[in-house]
């Protein structure tokens, strides 16, 4: 890959642990934090492509909050408006993995351009960027809030070449979400999948990843020397 100018990473899940809030939710709903982080985060998801084929956009701020209403819904949780709010807050301050800020000033160094690209609402991304202190490591934050439709639509993905003023095969996609990739791959872009649990295997979608890594930090030897 010694040809690529630039990484464009997705946030959720790749650099921010999406499951962070499971601490926060057992603490509010003890008994039942772990299974109401995990259906809040499918319910998110799920809506996200529901309202793309539906043509019905809302961002990413409301789809989280109704991802969480309904994960409490089905639950059986009383979600008091104290403990939406500190849910909802709790997003704005996901943890990074380990890796991704070592990662990051590796690629910094090796003089590659570095991105979001994410279903994110720019703010939420801005936020939780700063929290984790990445922030100063990318040269854009892109959301989809520009074209109003959620990942994998080939939309979405355009908008990275655009904004780093960089060509498709200049251009590394990075996700740990393997259906993410696929959608990158279907779009033109030379995809990596950073497979953080090696028991998961990959989307039959027919778009692999070029490459698959395990880590932010097994990104910058691919560069060459």
């Amino acid at each position: 890959m010694k040809n690529v100018k630039g990484f464009v990473f997705d946030a959720y899940g790749t650099l921010f642990d999406v499951y962070a809030v499971t601490a926060l939710c057992e603490q509010l709903f003890p008994g039942k934090g772990p299974a109401l982080a995990q259906l809040w985060r499918v319910k998110q998801l799920q809506y996200a492509m529901m309202r793309s084929l539906m043509g019905r956009y809302r961002d990413f701020w409301q789809l989280t909050e109704d991802g969480l209403v309904y994960a409490c819904q089905s639950l059986g949780l009383e979600l008091t408006g104290d403990r939406r709010a500190r849910l909802l807050e709790a997003y704005l301050t996901l943890a990074a993995f380990p890796d991704v800020r070592p990662g990051l000033e590796a690629l910094r160094k090796r003089g590659v351009r570095l991105a979001i690209l994410s279903n994110g609402e720019p703010k939420m991304l801005e936020a939780a960027a700063h929290s984790a202190g990445i922030a100063g490591l990318l040269d854009r934050v892109i959301s989809v809030e520009e074209v109003k439709i959620f990942k994998p639509s080939p939309r979405v993905y355009g908008l990275a070449p655009e904004r780093l003023g960089l060509g498709s095969a200049e251009l590394g996609f990075v996700s740990s979400n393997s259906w993410d990739v696929a959608g990158a791959a279907s779009s033109g872009l030379r995809a990596l999948w950073i497979q953080r649990s090696v028991a998961e295997p990959p989307e039959e979608l027919g778009f692999g990843a070029e490459r698959v890594v395990h880590a932010i930090t097994d990104l910058p030897p691919l560069l060459g020397s």
